[in-house]
């Protein structure tokens, strides 16, 4: 059982809404979680599919494995660090705004 993994880091999206397309393909094989992410209409299932993609590039380059035996294993989604800006508000009060980031990571199996 070999697994391949793939990162990316400092995505500019709040974990929350990525974790809710990540949800979505765990388990599955690689080809059908990439249709399925193609067809969401969510942001980060762009973000999500390219990470996915990258790994089964890894996969068939470096340990010479075929992407129709591969499935997603595991996608974990953290936290990446928040940039703190804000904005005047009403009555001279200051309005925080975080921008929230992500890092995404993939581990696929050639097992269920």
């Amino acid at each position: 059982m070999s697994q391949v993994r793939a990162v990316a880091k400092y995505i500019r999206m709040a974990p929350q809404k990525v974790r809710l397309v990540a949800d979505l393909v765990r388990g599955r094989k690689v080809q059908d979680a990439l249709n399925l992410l193609q067809f969401t209409p969510k942001f980060a299932a762009k973000q999500v599919a390219s990470v996915i993609a990258s790994a089964a590039a890894n996969a068939e380059e470096n340990h010479g494995l075929t992407r129709d035996e591969l499935y997603v294993q595991t996608v974990m989604i953290d936290e990446g660090p928040t940039l703190k800006r804000g904005v005047a508000g009403a009555r001279g009060r200051y309005k925080p705004q975080l921008h929230r980031s992500s890092h995404i990571t993939v581990i696929l199996s050639d097992e269920a």
